[in-house]
């Protein structure tokens, strides 16, 4: 199997919003790429530079990052031509990796624009690049920018940054740095696509956390009342568990509880909603197991939070105001 490391640019609406924008938020005007074999050797790129065909005057916060002349825009090729360049050098048995979770959205958003055929009817893994960093260098996940890793590294500044294939020259160089190979099965999903049916929704293994994604569904309340999504089973023995820290949202990005299971103690179970271009909900899970403290703190966390809300709803009795 193949690494392909791929990287875009994309040009916005000048100003406002527009119908285009409804449809294809960020036109993609450059794909660059490398390919690595399975031994993380660079064996091939690829670089192409994409004629606009919604937005074409160049947005200046755009303008400003992207050093693209305009008469290499005017003298590219059209977007579903170059897709299916890139997709035919690509070849059969490969596995994306880039730097963040953004380039494949828009890649897939403006196959939709122009009705090109989907790289996958469901989610489907790839490698952020950028978290493997973090997970290896760091211990932990982090945002780190690209030039920070580079630098970080000592690996030889040769090509401009903010082109594509710079940076995705970059992010292979980054990627042959990975020093554990066990971070290499550490696949992220892509989620563009989202599971059709329940007997489709994904549950993944990985060395010390479980993921699920579910399909989709008319809103909020109904996700948060699927058996599937409020379920807790140890990731170890697949046991049905009862929580010791009910749901919480603390800030309101993500849902947390706790779980106890009496052979292997306490599990952590994160759920965050995201919402698909249609407007359905899905829910992303997350589960791993945690030490006491960590339940403590969590349970802290828990009734710390409902403390202030029941203090805020006191006040605003007695002050017979409502929020």
């Amino acid at each position: 199997m193949n690494y392909v490391v791929i990287d875009l640019e994309w040009n916005q609406p000048i100003d406002g919003r527009s119908n285009e924008e409804r449809e294809l938020c960020f036109e993609i005007i450059e794909i660059g790429a490398v390919m690595l074999n399975e031994k993380r050797q660079q064996i091939g790129d690829f670089s192409r530079v994409i004629k606009p065909q919604v937005y074409k005057k160049m947005n200046s916060y755009t303008k400003g990052i992207v050093n693209i002349p305009t008469f290499e825009l005017e003298h590219g090729e059209p977007f579903p031509d170059t897709m299916k360049e890139f997709l035919e050098w690509c070849g059969e048995d490969y596995i994306f990796c880039t730097w963040g979770s953004g380039d494949l959205v828009e890649l897939q958003r403006n196959m939709k624009y122009y009705g090109m055929k989907n790289l996958a009817k469901e989610p489907f893994p790839y490698l952020d690049v950028q978290k493997l960093y973090g997970l290896d260098y760091e211990g932990r996940k982090t945002a780190r920018s690209l030039e920070y890793a580079v630098s970080s590294l000592g690996i030889k500044q040769e090509v401009p940054y903010h082109r594509a294939f710079g940076d995705a020259y970059y992010t292979g160089k980054i990627l042959s740095a990975i020093r554990n190979e066990e971070l290499l099965t550490r696949y992220s999903y892509d989620t563009f696509h989202i599971p059709k049916t329940r007997a489709a929704e994904l549950h993944v293994s990985f060395p010390g956390y479980e993921k699920y994604i579910s399909r989709g569904f008319p809103d909020k309340i109904a996700a948060m009342q699927d058996r599937e999504v409020l379920s807790s089973r140890c990731i170890l023995c697949g046991k049905k568990l009862r929580k010791c820290v009910r749901n919480f949202t603390p800030g309101g990005k993500y849902y947390l509880n706790v779980a106890f299971c009496e052979e292997h103690g306490y599990m952590k179970s994160k759920i965050r909603l995201k919402k698909t271009d249609g407007g359905r909900v899905y829910v992303i899970k997350t589960q791993k197991m945690i030490s006491a403290d960590e339940m403590a703190e969590i349970a802290g966390r828990r009734a710390h939070i409902q403390e202030v809300k029941r203090i805020k709803e006191e006040m605003m009795r007695r002050t017979g105001k409502k929020e």
